[in-house]
């Protein structure tokens, strides 16, 4: 079938996994409407996606398992070798004795014998049990830096997770993971966009061959209704007039000019299909300039993600697990 817009891919360094599209949708809704969610993901393989983005803790492993079932079923892909498919450990399972146990789990959910990506979700730690969100801030426990990652390499070795990584991991985080790596991740996917342009994390993950993926890259995550700074930016406003796209698109072509890949989250066709057509023009030099020079703000910390804000933090110091880094 024709696609609408040919997807560039970036080879990962481990070069056991096919390389990653440069664009992947994302499946994190809250809340989570199964039909909806499984329709859109059809919509996207029929506009060209071939890169998914899920993990444990959303609930979506089961609808885009079968989503991905039946697109094979329906010829849009030809086989699972197609389709690029992140998965994510969950804090309640960084230990190291669930690390396996949970992408088994994983895999059952999504009815594939092995993912291209494995990530650590948060270099946070909770006490074993059910996923609870928001978690109590005395169930944080000190990360097992060494043995988590360890079992994540053997997660790799086994064929189950083609390339393993991290997600939401600091340049601190990363030193403790290299510190007892074998196999070095591949990716490390943050929250990354115009207005938090994660200059240190970008320079430091170049210089280890860790390829950035970038969620909420047009500024979500934004759930207390203050608005969203990527989208009512009014210097991407500006460049999106004078280039004839939408600020979304300059949102996204700016990211992949950055050597990033965007995971970008709609469940709508139509944005679904404008968030594609990212790779046939280019920002000018006066438009980077612009863009670099906009103030920073960050919208995601583990304290108010993760954690409800009552009780206290008994066993970890709250700089271990923060993920706010200039």
């Amino acid at each position: 079938m024709a696609f609408t817009t040919a997807v560039p891919e970036v080879a990962l360094r481990s070069g056991n996994a096919r390389p990653m599209p440069a664009i992947g949708m994302g499946t994190a809704k809250f809340p989570l409407v199964p039909e909806t969610a499984m329709d859109a993901v059809l919509a996207a393989v029929e506009l060209g996606y071939r890169h998914f983005d899920t993990a444990s803790m959303y609930g979506t492993e089961l609808l885009l398992g079968d989503a991905l079932a039946e697109a094979l079923r329906r010829g849009l892909v030809a086989s699972r070798e197609e389709v690029f498919v992140t998965t994510k450990l969950w804090c309640t399972q960084c230990h190291p004795h669930l690390v396996l146990p949970s992408l088994r789990e994983s895999l059952q959910n999504l009815q594939m014998e092995y993912v291209d990506l494995y990530l650590i979700h948060w270099p946070v730690c909770l006490k074993p049990g059910p996923r609870v969100f928001p978690a109590k801030r005395e169930d944080a426990v000190p990360f097992d830096f060494e043995g988590v990652w360890r079992e994540m390499e053997e997660c790799h070795r086994l064929g189950l997770a083609k390339d393993i990584g991290v997600s939401n991991f600091t340049t601190w985080h990363l030193d403790k993971i290299l510190a007892a790596a074998t196999i070095p991740p591949a990716v490390n996917q943050v929250e990354l966009n115009p207005v938090w342009q994660q200059r240190k994390l970008r320079a430091y993950c170049a210089e280890k061959s860790i390829h950035v993926a970038a969620y909420s890259p047009l500024g979500g995550q934004n759930w207390s209704g203050e608005g969203n700074p990527v989208l009512e930016s009014e210097v991407l406003a500006e460049i999106a007039k004078a280039r004839g796209k939408s600020v979304a698109q300059v949102a996204l072509r700016w990211i992949y000019e950055q050597g990033l890949t965007p995971i970008v989250k709609s469940f709508s066709k139509d944005r679904l299909k404008q968030n594609l057509e990212i790779f046939d023009w280019e920002l000018t030099d006066d438009d980077l300039i612009k863009i670099s020079q906009i103030p920073q703000k960050k919208i995601v910390t583990a304290a108010d993600v993760i954690f409800s804000p009552e009780g206290e933090f008994t066993s970890v110091k709250l700089s271990d697990i923060e993920v706010v880094e200039e």
